[in-house]
């Protein structure tokens, strides 16, 4: 790690999801790092930002001046624009860039095990309980996540979306979005799923395919039946399932109970036949396969199976990703939610009705783009999952600034929903939605708060509650 210690490094987006736990296992390895944020610039998320710099990092405007020394590394993510004066000065100066994947990868291949887990949906969640089942177990692993893991924060460390370990083990999410799932060399590999999203399914099954085959060992989901196409890739492999018969590690048939904040279930491991009784914190089926991904995954890379079931029932979830802010006197819960594309707010909503009771969704879209991309098929999965008593609110796209089109917005997708038959409503400002919300909302109602890049939703969620009767 010698190599990526002795010189400075500069994060141009320093408060990112994907940047934030870069810069906090390198300043784990005693690295000098610096770094700039829009966000900063903008006033959103102080707190991170005082964080950050208690922690020993320095931090500049995004005006250029962080850049002072050609031994600086730039860390920049591909959507970085080169007209951003850090993308000038770094050029003038002929400092070295790395993007984000490519410095994840250099630190994730050096270690000597390595779990990363990879898929379309669900790996931030997974990561964090394989990261956390590992930990239990005495690993000591360093994790690097999407996502802070409630299981690692506390007053000292709020926004633990990484931990730096000691032990040589190193877990990881790992991205196919952009193809750099081809960097990383896994020991084990845990798939989830395949399906559309950045790329086409022969894209997909070429990165996911040649994915499992690099690792020494593959935890493969046999429920998913493109993942199930694959498992022949892999030189060996621990299977599981929710309902797959013939996965290595199931679920016993009828043993699944749903709950409003957990989900149990018998887990079974058809090697030897035995069982053991799984309790989780975070609800839904989609987490029970999420569960069962990272005690394969553990499993795979030497962890009991009892051990891993073991450790998942102290899993307290990551931070918005069904993360419950809280219930007002009247009964009325509030939810913070990742959810941003079709799967993953189906599942949040699915979820949501397993149990009876009206829900509210806010939905603010992660951008313009994915909302040309994907709006359509959101528009679809609000409309059939959720029942025409429920009531979907849609502000404007998130925009940081920049260059992106803004001419087709949230206003499409509310008509495409009361096109398919669903209710929804179009309230431009955020600000103002929570006052539509707060004027909509009845005792037994659940609100979901849904939407990715933009931290200020779980302010914004904490306000709301506050609102409530």
């Amino acid at each position: 790690m010698t190599e990526l210690t002795s010189h400075p490094w500069f994060f141009c987006g320093i408060g990112g999801s994907g940047m934030l736990p870069l810069a906090l296992i390198l300043k784990g390895l005693d690295a000098e790092v610096a770094g700039s944020d829009r966000s900063r610039d903008q006033g959103r998320t102080p707190e991170k930002f005082a964080w950050l710099e208690a922690q020993g990092f320095t931090l500049f405007p995004q005006d250029g001046s962080g850049i002072a020394s050609a031994a600086q590394v730039l860390v920049a993510s591909a959507a970085v624009e080169d007209t951003v004066p850090e993308m000038i000065r770094a050029r003038e100066f002929g400092c070295a860039r790395m993007s984000r994947a490519e410095l994840l990868a250099r630190l994730f291949n050096a270690a000597p095990q390595r779990m990363a887990i990879g898929g379309t949906s669900g790996k931030s969640t997974v990561t964090g309980m394989a990261g956390w089942i590992m930990h239990q177990a005495g690993r000591d692993p360093t994790i690097m996540n999407g996502a802070v893991m409630k299981n690692f924060a506390g007053p000292e460390v709020p926004f633990a979306s990484a931990r730096v370990g000691g032990g040589g083990y190193f877990v990881s999410e790992v991205d196919e979005s952009d193809g750099s799932i081809a960097l990383y060399n896994p020991t084990v590999a845990v798939l989830l799923n395949v399906s559309l999203d950045h790329k086409s399914m022969e894209e997909l099954r070429a990165l996911f395919g040649d994915f499992i085959a690099r690792a020494d060992i593959a935890a493969i989901n046999l429920d998913d039946a493109e993942s199930a196409a694959l498992a022949a890739r892999a030189g060996a492999s621990v299977t599981y399932g929710i309902t797959a018969a013939e996965a290595t590690i199931g679920v016993e048939p009828g043993s699944i109970v749903d709950s409003t904040t957990g989900i149990a279930a018998t887990v079974t491991d058809r090697r030897d036949g035995t069982s053991h009784a799984l309790s989780l914190k975070v609800p839904g089926r989609h987490n029970l396969a999420n569960a069962l991904a990272a005690i394969a995954g553990c499993n795979a890379g030497g962890v009991p199976v009892a051990q891993c079931v073991a450790a998942l029932d102290s899993f307290t979830g990551l931070a918005r990703r069904f993360d419950i802010i809280g219930t007002s006197p009247a009964g009325i819960t509030v939810i913070d939610d990742f959810g941003h594309n079709p799967e993953k707010c189906a599942a949040t909503l699915r979820t949501l009705k397993t149990h009876p009771g009206r829900v509210i969704a806010l939905f603010q879209p992660h951008g313009y783009g994915p909302l040309r991309q994907m709006g359509a098929e959101l528009a679809e999965t609000f409309a059939h999952e959720l029942e025409p008593e429920d009531v979907t609110i849609l502000c404007d796209p998130v925009y940081f600034g920049g260059t992106v089109d803004r001419s087709e917005g949230s206003e499409r997708i509310v008509r495409l929903i009361g096109e398919a038959g669903g209710t929804a409503e179009y309230v431009p400002l955020r600000e103002d939605c929570a006052a539509r919300i707060a004027a909509l909302a009845r005792p037994g109602d659940r609100i979901v708060v849904m939407g990715a890049r933009d931290d200020t939703l779980t302010a914004f969620s904490r306000d709301l509650l506050e609102r409530l009767p």
